[in-house]
C-alpha cells in the first residue's frame, strides 16, 4: 500500500490508481529476489542479516509480520514499523504509538529505502519490504513471497515444529491463495478505490460471491485447505480481520459483515486467538491509517468511534476435528 509513486528516483505523491473504465488497477511489485537457506540465490538465510519493513495497517504487509512472529524469526530478522498514517511523503517513520524506528537505513520516509536499493527507481513505495543488510538492498516486496521465505528458508533458526507450507498440501495451498486473492484480498480494494458504478458493481458481487463460497466451505472443513492450517489460511486471515472495522464502511462492502457470516466469524476467531497474532493485529492504526489517508474515499478524514468487536469470545471451530 501506498499512494504516491517513485519516477526516476523522484518521489511524487499522486498517482493514477484505476483505469478508464474506473477499474483499480495495482501494479506488479518489482523486486522479486529470494533468501534461500543454502545461499545458491544469492541471498543466505542468516541470523541478522535481514530486516523487514512493515505497516500495521497494510494486511499484506501483515501477512509477513504474522508469519515472522509464528515461526519464531522475531529475533533473526529485524523489524520496522511506518506510522499508521500516509501523508504527501507516503509512508512515514515516526514516534507515535505504535510505530517502530528505522534504526537500519535511519530513513525518514519509505520511499528514501527504495532509492538506496536502486536510485532511480520508478514505481510504487510499497509494504512490506524486506531488506538486506550485509549487501545494502531490497530483496523482495512481494508479500507472497516473502511469507513463503519465512515459511521455509529459515527452518534451521525457527520453530521446527510450525510448518505452514506441508509438502502434501503444497498444491491446493497455492491454488487456494491464488483463489482468494482476486474477489477477496484485492478485492475490497477494487471495491473501495472504484471510481465508476459498474467497477464498484462488479467488485462488490464477486467479493461476496467468494465470501459466501468459503462460508460454505468452512461449515464442512476446519481450514481452508482442509485440517491445518495454512498460508492460505494467514492470506485470508488480514482481510477478514480489517473487514467489518473497515472495508464495510470505508469501502462500501456493506452487504454482510463477517460477524454475519456463522463460519468465518468463528474461524476469523479461532486464527485471532492463537498465540502471537493478536501482536499483530492492531486496529487503532488499521483505522486511522484507512480513514485519513484516502482524502478521495473519506474526504473528511473522520475515524469512526465503532464497530465494537471482540475477537476473543469463544469460537466453536472445535466442532470440526482435526
Amino acid at each position: 500500500m501506498g499512494l504516491g509513486i517513485l519516477k526516476d528516483g523522484k518521489w511524487v505523491s499522486e498517482r493514477d490508481q484505476e483505469d478508464s473504465q474506473g477499474k483499480f488497477i495495482r501494479p506488479s511489485t518489482t523486486f522479486r529476489n529470494k533468501i534461500t537457506a543454502d545461499g545458491s540465490s544469492g541471498f543466505k538465510a542468516e541470523p541478522g542479516r535481514y530486516h523487514l519493513y512493515i505497516s500495521w495497517a497494510c494486511p499484506w504487509a501483515c501477512r509477513t509480520a504474522i508469519l515472522r512472529q509464528l515461526k519464531g524469526l522475531t529475533d533473526v530478522i529485524s523489524l520496522s514499523v511506518v506510522a499508521a498514517e500516509i501523508a504527501q511523503n507516503s509512508w512515514e517513520f515516526n514516534d507515535e504509538s505504535g510505530a517502530i524506528p528505522d534504526t537500519v537505513n535511519n530513513a525518514n520516509y519509505l520511499w528514501q529505502i527504495y532509492l538506496k536499493a536502486d536510485p532511480n527507481y520508478s514505481g510504487r513505495v510499497t509494504v512490506p519490504v524486506l531488506w538486506d543488510i550485509k549487501e545494502k538492498t531490497i530483496v523482495n516486496n512481494e508479500s507472497r513471497e516473502i511469507i513463503r521465505m519465512f515459511d521455509t528458508e529459515f527452518n534451521d533458526f525457527a520453530k521446527a515444529d510450525v510448518d505452514f507450507y506441508p509438502q502434501d498440501l503444497q498444491k491446493v495451498i497455492d491454488e487456494t491463495i491464488d483463489k482468494i486473492y482476486q474477489p477477496i484480498n484485492n478485492g475490497v480494494y477494487r471495491a473501495g478505490f472504484a471510481t465508476t458504478q459498474s467497477a464498484y458493481d462488479e467488485a462488490v458481487t464477486e467479493l461476496f460471491a467468494a465470501l459466501d463460497y468459503w462460508e460454505q466451505v468452512l461449515d464442512k472443513q476446519r481450514y481452508l485447505c482442509g485440517d491445518r492450517i495454512t498460508e492460505a489460511d494467514w492470506c485470508m486471515f488480514t482481510t477478514l480481520f480489517r473487514f467489518d472495522a473497515v472495508y464495510y464502511v470505508h469501502f462500501k462492502c456493506n452487504l454482510r459483515r463477517i460477524v454475519e457470516y456463522p463460519n468465518l466469524w468463528n474461524y476469523l476467531k479461532e486464527l485471532y486467538q492463537i498465540p502471537g497474532v493478536k501482536e499483530t493485529c492492531n486496529l487503532d492504526h488499521i483505522k486511522r491509517h484507512y480513514y485519513r489517508s484516502h482524502p478521495k474515499v473519506n474526504p473528511t478524514r473522520i475515524v469512526p468511534k465503532g464497530p465494537l468487536i471482540d475477537f476473543d469470545t469463544p469460537h466453536n471451530r472445535d466442532r470440526i476435528p482435526v
